[in-house]
């Protein structure tokens, strides 16, 4: 009897970490955690109604974060705009050029880069300037974080060709890694490593305590999205239209993906849960391929082309279009199970906490989704 008892504890154990909780409080990075794997640890809310939107002064690129009571995002005319999660703006601080890169929240600090190649540090709850720290070129992907003992190190890369290391408290340089040409994504954080793509076509892999290289991999000729990694694979959509798993341990390309009929890129960041990887493409489909082997699951066409870096909790996949789509679809098949339309071009992906899902749309409105009470 006991030994079926302890079996029958495992078992329920093992199913309350197959499935995803109910509650999630913090998205405070664009795609979920340093990996980048855009998985979200929460349900998402079940045919979501539209709760309330905020409007702000320009068009909305960057993907939004939130945290707490907190929703963070960055539009183009530079403002960063800080809400409550009932839509109220608590404050809002200028830039001096235009936010297209998601923010990061991390410790009661707001991070975030412009297109003057700025990386500022603002205390979350007061809006007060903690530093500001200058690359050379415009940064347009998020900033990520390792924490190494007491110390937090930001990552960020900019069109200065530098991939950029600043100490999260003081906002000094810390050290810079030069690849070949622009750094558009942000660069995926997995045991000390920093793995990113660029325009140079090249999947670098450097070590985070140093900034010295510990592989450069030749995978496209440009990359313009972020890298997730998991289990030694990295995912890599390009430019020319195509979508690769390369192999980290053997710096090799395991596997290729290119549709042959149309041959257009893949700008959105993957998703991998499991054995599946989903990402999105701007020939309008949503992929799902086999993580290991490459063979193509499913894919789903919405319409119009897929910017957006899809998300995926449990069993469901949630993708944005240009055509302002928010599209729900069973991670197993891509069945669709729920729709609903901004009316605007989705360009980031949401930020999903609290049963909430919050989506900022090229008409400058930040949208929030949820089950009303």
């Amino acid at each position: 009897m006991i030994r079926l008892l302890i079996i029958g504890v495992f078992v329920l154990f093992a199913a309350g970490f197959s499935r995803p909780v109910k509650g999630q409080d913090c998205w405070g990075l664009f795609r979920g955690d340093p990996a980048l794997n855009g998985v979200v640890k929460s349900n998402f809310p079940a045919k979501a109604k539209l709760l309330w939107k905020f409007k702000a002064s320009d068009d909305i690129k960057a993907s939004p974060v939130a945290c707490g009571n907190y929703i963070a995002v960055g539009a183009l005319d530079g403002w960063m705009y800080v809400l409550d999660m009932n839509g109220k703006l608590l404050w809002k601080d200028s830039t001096g050029n235009g936010i297209e890169a998601p923010a990061l929240i991390l410790d009661g600090t707001l991070y975030a880069g412009n297109l003057s190649g700025d990386l500022f540090a603002w205390n979350l709850s007061t809006g007060k300037r903690k530093w500001v720290y200058k690359t050379e070129g415009q940064i347009s992907g998020s900033p990520n974080a390792w924490k190494a003992g007491p110390y937090t190190k930001i990552l960020i890369g900019s069109y200065d060709y530098y991939l950029h290391c600043v100490d999260a408290s003081t906002g000094k340089g810390l050290w810079k890694y030069e690849s070949d040409n622009f750094i558009n994504g942000a660069a995926s954080c997995v045991d000390n490593r920093a793995v990113f793509g660029g325009c140079d076509g090249f999947l670098h892999l450097v070590e985070i305590n140093s900034g010295l290289a510990a592989a450069k991999i030749n995978v496209a000729t440009y990359v313009p999205g972020s890298v997730p990694v998991t289990g030694g694979l990295a995912f890599v959509g390009d430019y020319d239209g195509g979508f690769t798993c390369v192999n980290l341990r053997e710096q090799k390309i395991a596997w290729k993906y290119t549709n042959e009929k149309v041959q257009l890129p893949f700008l959105a960041s993957a998703a991998v849960s499991g054995d599946r990887v989903v990402t999105g493409s701007r020939d309008k489909q949503v992929y799902c391929f086999d993580k290991i082997t490459g063979k193509l699951l499913w894919k789903y066409n919405t319409g119009e082309r897929v910017d957006a870096s899809p998300l995926i909790a449990g069993d469901q996949v949630l993708a944005a279009n240009m055509r302002g789509d928010l599209i729900i679809l069973r991670l197993s098949d891509g069945t669709p199970l729920w729709t609903w339309e901004t009316g605007t071009p989705v360009n980031g992906n949401p930020a999903v906490v609290n049963g909430k899902i919050i989506i900022g749309g090229e008409d400058g409105w930040v949208y929030c989704l949820g089950n009303r009470e």
